[in-house]
């Protein structure tokens, strides 16, 4: 199989139906690429899994969903899609579709080219950001990002961006390492990748913030420094 496409969700029922019909049109249209997608549902208590299950996605035999039995995290939910992926690729994406499914095609360009693991991001010269994010979420990320930077001396601008590809190797061994289950995973992945000499590249994407967000700007900026610390403690 070509390529694995992972959305963790989590009380998605509604964004997640029209983002898994995005994603059938634009494979479909793209034709020779054998591909599968799973939805890693998280604990939700709405209609997620069965908005997903009665998706045409689901319908063509394409959409693999898998359930956690509690809320355990987005890094855990992608964690878990990555063990299932079969694809020679991995994307994971976030179930707003925030970054458009086809600009996919910057992060599998970069793969093809070399890299093992590639970051989409707003923050680079070439990213296109259509709707920002609040004030106060973007300047939360901005002193999250510092935060990266300065603890665990990472040079990516953008760690936070839900739009990631990685070579299947990598990926396994990278997700198998990882001990953050919640939103700081990411910068726990592209520490371990650099600190396995793994290749990684950064390109900028087209972003449109949705204006339904899980992160909140004080119980999540906590709980991700708190994991920050913790990852500073565990790789120094």
């Amino acid at each position: 199989m070509d390529l694995s496409i992972i959305i963790p969700a989590y009380n998605e029922e509604k964004r997640l139906g029209s983002s898994l019909e995005e994603i059938k049109r634009y494979m479909d249209s793209r034709g020779a690429m054998d591909h599968e997608v799973i939805v890693v549902d998280d604990g939700s208590n709405d209609m997620t899994p069965e908005i997903a299950g009665q998706s045409a996605l689901a319908r063509s035999g394409r959409l693999k969903i898998i359930r956690n039995e509690r809320n355990r995290g987005k890094g855990f939910s992608v964690k878990r899609g990555v063990e299932e992926a079969r694809g020679e690729y991995i994307i994971f994406s976030d179930a707003d579709l925030s970054a458009p499914i086809s600009e996919m095609e910057k992060l599998l360009a970069e793969l093809k080219g070399g890299a093992d693991v590639v970051v989409g991001s707003r923050a680079s010269r070439d990213s296109r950001v259509i709707v920002r994010q609040p004030f106060l979420r973007q300047t939360m990320g901005k002193v999250f990002n510092l935060l990266v930077r300065v603890m665990l001396s990472e040079s990516i601008s953008d760690t936070q961006c839900g739009f990631k590809a990685f070579r299947r190797e990598p990926a396994k061994e990278l997700f198998r390492a990882i001990s953050v289950s919640g939103f700081a995973f990411d910068a726990e992945l592209l520490f371990l990748a650099r600190k396995k000499g793994l290749k990684i590249a950064e390109v900028g994407v087209v972003w449109k913030n949705s204006p339904i967000s899980k992160v909140s700007p004080v119980s999540s900026s906590f709980s991700m420094f708190m994991d920050v610390l913790k990852l500073r403690f565990i790789h120094r």
